[in-house]
């Protein structure tokens, strides 16, 4: 990642507000892939992160270069890999009892109710058809059949959160080069 600032401006600085000025790279500015590039399917494909793996690493089995990570941030829209990118089972559990005291208190409390709309289905051509739920208050849960309703604990949600984030886009190796001649231009 320090690679992506080697082309960003520098601007003077007075951190401590007491006339001394620094020289920073000028972190705010914020590279963000063509809408018409990042709505054509056929420059990326999806990409299942695994269980501890980083972005680095990604970068460097499918572009050959482990400094490319940041392609990776900005075509998903990460701003911040250590909150935006999957924890790993270890610190997601970390995670889990730093937040809810026990792993076991969170497996227990809920955090809400939802109705399921309908369940995932595969269709004869082999797609996959999501299931569809929505959020509920307790009333609602009550009134509705208990094979179309749930209880989500917190856990679950958190387990939810973490397990959506696995899903991002890589782009094709074969645009990296566009893209990095198309920053390089602009932080020139």
């Amino acid at each position: 990642m320090p690679f992506y600032f080697e082309n960003f401006p520098t601007v003077n600085y007075d951190i401590k507000k007491n006339n001394n000025f620094n020289l920073l790279t000028n972190i705010t500015l914020r590279y963000k892939i063509q809408s018409k590039l990042k709505d054509k399917r056929a420059v990326f494909y999806d990409y299942q992160i695994k269980d501890g793996q980083r972005g680095d690493e990604i970068a460097f089995k499918y572009y050959g270069d482990e400094t490319l990570d940041w392609v990776i941030y900005i075509t998903n829209d990460i701003v911040d890999p250590q909150f935006d990118w999957p924890m790993d089972h270890r610190v997601f559990t970390n995670f889990i009892k730093e937040k809810y005291t026990t792993i076991s208190s969170a497996k227990s409390t809920i955090h809400h109710y939802e109705k399921i709309l309908n369940s995932q289905s595969v269709r004869a051509d082999g797609s996959i058809i999501p299931e569809r739920y929505v959020e509920v208050d307790l009333t609602t849960y009550n009134l509705t059949s208990t094979s179309s309703r749930r209880i989500i604990y917190n856990y679950d949600h958190e387990d939810r959160l973490n397990e959506k984030k696995r899903s991002i886009k890589l782009l094709q190796d074969r645009y990296i080069q566009s893209v990095l001649e198309e920053v390089e231009n602009i932080f020139e």
